[in-house]
């Protein structure tokens, strides 16, 4: 059964992009993995205790939202589960889609004030996926 990897990290947009993932799923008889990236290095210029604690938070908030995404996949028929990922967001996925054997990730189109922007993403991204892991990547 092919496998399906959906990146999330809330919002409305980020369920705009987990439908799209359900659907797809759906349409191609897929497995469907949401995936949150906690990265939690902006946080090295802190007070030292303070980072195991947000670093926790941080991945109880993404099983969260990872939970709901799970939800809404089981309502509308489609097999779903979930992973929570630490390190940074590249790596995190091209780790992921190796692990689940993922043929395609769906990411949200990044909005304009974001760090990750498009072209990263379409260019430096993707390659890594399909030379790494033998991924697509599908932008929504």
């Amino acid at each position: 059964m092919d496998v399906i990897l959906c990146a999330t990290r809330g919002g409305e947009a980020s369920i705009r992009t987990q439908q799209r993932a359900i659907a797809l799923a759906k349409e191609q008889g897929a497995k469907l993995v949401f995936i949150f990236v906690s990265d939690v290095s902006f946080l090295e210029h802190y007070t030292a205790p303070r980072v195991p604690a947000m670093e926790g938070e941080m991945e109880h908030l993404g099983e969260f939202l990872l939970l709901m995404a799970k939800e809404r996949a089981e309502k509308a028929g489609v097999e779903a589960s979930f992973v929570v990922k630490k390190g940074t967001f590249s790596t995190a996925l091209v780790e992921a889609a190796k692990e689940f054997d993922a043929s395609l990730m769906v990411l949200g189109r990044p909005a304009a004030h974001n760090i990750t922007t498009l072209d990263y993403l379409e260019n430096t991204l993707a390659k890594r996926l399909r030379e790494e892991a033998n991924s697509d990547m599908l932008i929504v």
